[in-house]
């Protein structure tokens, strides 16, 4: 090779390097374009532990729900990170309130408001808060149970269980024989609601500790693309049975009814609000002497789920993410245990609306560089519906494109928990009318009958006197005018189910023996009837001394909206008389099916 014609041999690479460089340094513009600005923008981006913690209401040791309780996690992360002490669903009930929360979207936009409704019916097209993190450079993965009682597959990298099943939930324990405790009341108790201690280990009882156990091992993999990593802690949701161990704690001599239980609580209540309180079940777990032991195992069940929440925090600490790593833990909902003469959910009420959230967010964050302050606490009224647009904002993430969704983002109070905050947090209940909204220490309930009511925290933290009771003062009627102006001015109609999703009741072919009297015990509903016999059928409903009513035939191929109630039983006939078979109304609306050929195989029997 000819050598460069420089006359100091010392200064040829130098100058070589000039020649050149203009050249190296529009290659590695281009590699950085090409390819490494991705590689270095997800590196630099924080991972996301998101824990949900079902049916938890204000029962936790920093938020001073009740004195007995037992979590010392849960207690330990509020330490490390921002607690809010205000903080509302947007719904109180499962499926509403997660739907909310995965996509951002409340119930007044989305029309989903029951437990009852199918998050794809509703929201078909909506991308759901793991798959927009997908799109945008990340691994989604979660388990347990983070929607209602789905996977969603198409919103998960991966799942455990196996998504493909779109069933949440791990092997767990049931006991063999059950009721252990409650004995069912009737129809209208969800069968669910029982309680009692089970002589097994945690590796027995399976659930949430497989749940706990898998994010564990994510956790101390080492990732190549920053992890949006979801975790479903389904305790303490019912049952609530679990290992003797988390019961030991709270000796059942020792056991008080919760700080917001008041005798009488409901005579300044107007009737909607009291025919919401009075659901049965509070009389009747008094009635069987369960009151004590239904709160010692809903304590048993916090101190049990703060336990697998205290095992992913280890494992975080122990893993390559801990120093780059937003957790978020929060509840659903909450839920009443006697206070306002009410047991389960659904209420508008604090204990029902409030729940805990903290968020913990490193340095380093593209949406908050310096992170969250240890042991900060933000009594501003926040939304769990604003968690999207705020993890989206933390990681540098586009915002969300499903219509309808939050745009709030709560890092201005990540950054300074005193900051101003001139929101309000709303909290749908079952029907588009009713609602309750929380701001600053005030709480309105409003009932779709135009009933309401309203509380003062700051001087009653329980909500035992409703200010609009009587001959309510100016400035009450007032507040309760401001309050309700920031309630959703059009909210989204409450759409059919359609038939594909309703649940199917049990047919009870008449081979079975005699049809039952009804034993109606609830409040009414709309049942479906399908006659997809070949021949007309005719239905009856069978009264409490087992008398039968017509209410008309059914052609083939038909359906008939009746309206009925749990407990109920509807028998069908032919066309020419014949049993077939009954029906069992359960506690919710349902389809019910009539066998194809049934007509033909009853008349084969026969002959």
């Amino acid at each position: 090779m000819t050598p460069l014609p420089f006359s100091n041999p010392a200064a040829t690479s130098v100058d070589a390097f000039r020649l050149i460089r203009p050249v190296v340094v529009a290659l590695g513009i281009w590699a950085l374009f090409a390819g490494g600005v991705v590689r270095a923008s997800t590196a630099a981006r924080p991972n996301v532990l998101f824990i949900a913690v079902d049916d938890l209401n204000d029962w936790v040791g920093c938020l001073g729900g009740h004195a007995q309780t037992r979590t010392p996690n849960i207690d330990r992360l509020a330490k490390s990170g921002v607690l809010f002490t205000n903080a509302h669903c947007s719904a109180p009930s499962c499926n509403p309130s997660r739907t909310a929360v995965f996509s951002g979207v409340p119930p007044w936009r989305s029309g989903l408001y029951n437990n009852g409704q199918k998050l794809r019916d509703v929201l078909p097209q909506a991308e759901l808060l793991p798959r927009h993190f997908s799109n945008n450079g990340y691994w989604s993965a979660g388990s347990g149970k983070l929607l209602h009682y789905i996977i969603d597959p198409k919103s998960w990298d991966e799942y455990f269980p196996e998504k493909a099943k779109d069933n949440p939930f791990p092997r767990t324990f049931d006991p063999p024989k059950r009721p252990i405790s409650l004995p069912v009341g009737g129809p209208w108790q969800y069968v669910e609601t029982d309680w009692g201690e089970l002589d097994i280990s945690d590796q027995e009882f399976g659930g949430d500790h497989l749940v706990a156990k898998w994010i564990g091992e994510q956790l101390a993999r080492t990732h190549e693309k920053p992890f949006f990593l979801g975790c479903g802690i389904y305790k303490p949701h019912e049952p609530w049975f679990l290992p003797k161990a988390y019961f030991e704690p709270f000796p059942l001599e020792s056991i008080q009814p919760g700080p917001g239980w008041k005798e009488d609580d409901l005579d300044d209540v107007p009737p909607a609000g009291q025919q919401l309180a009075r659901n049965r079940y509070f009389p009747h777990i008094q009635k069987e002497g369960q009151w004590k032991k239904g709160i010692q195992a809903y304590l048993a069940a916090i101190h049990y789920s703060d336990a697998m929440v205290g095992r992913v925090l280890d494992a975080l600490e122990k893993s390559p993410a801990r120093d780059n790593t937003i957790v978020v833990l929060w509840s659903d909902h909450g839920w009443h245990l006697g206070e306002k003469e009410h047991w389960q959910k659904y209420t508008g009420w604090r204990l029902c609306t409030r729940v805990p959230l903290i968020i913990r967010v490193p340095k380093g964050a593209p949406g908050l560089p310096g992170g969250t302050s240890r042991g900060s606490v933000c009594d501003r009224a926040v939304s769990l519906t604003d968690l999207f647009p705020t993890l989206t904002n933390l990681c540098g993430l586009p915002a969300s494109r499903n219509e309808g969704g939050s745009e709030r983002s709560l890092v201005p109070l990540l950054r300074d928990p005193d900051a101003t905050w001139p929101h309000a947090a709303v909290t749908q209940m079952q029907s588009p009318g009713a609602y309750s909204v929380s701001r600053d220490h005030w709480r309105y309930i409003h009932y779709a009958n135009g009933e309401e009511e309203l509380y003062d925290i700051a001087a009653d933290p329980h909500e035992w006197t409703n200010l609009l009771h009587g001959e309510a003062t100016p400035e009450h009627r007032s507040r309760a005018a401001e309050l309700r102006a920031l309630a959703p001015a059009h909210p989204a109609p409450v759409p059919e189910v359609p038939l594909a999703s309703m649940t199917s009741l049990t047919w009870h072919p008449a081979s079975e023996g005699p049809t039952p009297p009804s034993k109606p015990d609830g409040n009414p509903f709309d049942v479906t009837f399908i006659n997809a016999d070949e021949q007309n059928v005719e239905l009856f409903w069978m009264s409490p001394e087992g008398e039968s009513r017509s209410y008309g035939q059914i052609e083939p191929t038909k359906t008939r909206r009746q309206q009925t109630r749990p407990g109920a039983v509807w028998e069908i006939r032919s066309a020419v008389g014949m049993r077939l078979g009954h029906f069992v109304i359960g506690d919710r609306a349902a389809k019910a099916v009539i066998p194809k050929g049934e007509a033909a195989r009853v008349r084969n029997v026969r002959r």
